[in-house]
């Protein structure tokens, strides 16, 4: 049986998320020394608004996303990508199995029961040799420490937001989940504000 995740997550438009300003200049960067992507994945699209920067780096762009809201803004303004309602776990097509170069999941994986889930579907998406791109809010001593200092952990972990963040993790934690899941370790990205302070941290992976 799955595991059970929050029905919604209040998407309200098509817009662009705060984080994205910071997450796309970095990810750009990852991009520009790699050859360009034949067929990309965005695993939980959310509202589509990053699609058009996917767009712009491969070839065929797909994208999937549980909540129905979030399913529906990235429908209306990309009917051009084969976007599917469904969420890590789930059965997504016979047609998605390892048929993917390049697999993306930007500030996913925080949110999830059982991240293990998310390793398994990138496996199951992913072309051997194909790369898996994963974003997540940072976490170390420097940043953890000055949370702690200037009392934010309220403000950081926003318990009351539906659908909000329900694991925290470190470079060491997200390199061990993907590492247990057929995936080499490959760079360390932080993104946003100051070194160790980063406001997210990005990892790339590769399928073994």
């Amino acid at each position: 049986m799955k595991t059970p995740i929050a029905t919604r997550y209040g998407w309200e438009s098509a817009g662009a998320e705060h984080s994205h300003s910071y997450l796309l200049e970095s990810i750009e960067k990852i991009f520009s020394e790699r050859a360009r992507v034949d067929r990309l994945i965005d695993i939980g699209t959310g509202n589509g608004a990053t699609l058009d920067f996917w767009k712009s780096n491969a070839q065929t762009v797909c994208a999937m996303e549980p909540d129905k809201d979030g399913f529906e803004f990235a429908q209306q303004q990309h009917q051009d990508v084969d976007i599917r309602r469904v969420g890590v776990g789930e059965a997504f097509g016979e047609d998605w199995e390892e048929s993917f170069d390049c697999a993306v999941c930007l500030e996913v994986v925080e949110h999830l029961f059982n991240p293990e889930e998310l390793a398994q579907t990138a496996n199951r998406l992913l072309k051997p040799g194909g790369w898996l791109v994963v974003s997540t809010p940072y976490h170390g001593y420097l940043k953890n420490l000055t949370l702690s200092i200037c009392n934010k952990w309220d403000f950081h972990h926003h318990p009351i937001r539906v659908g909000g963040h329900i694991k925290f993790w470190s470079k060491k934690t997200l390199v061990e989940l993907f590492s247990e899941h057929g995936f080499k370790f490959l760079s360390f990205n932080g993104s946003g504000r100051i070194p160790l302070l980063w406001k997210s941290m990005i990892c790339v992976f590769e399928k073994q």
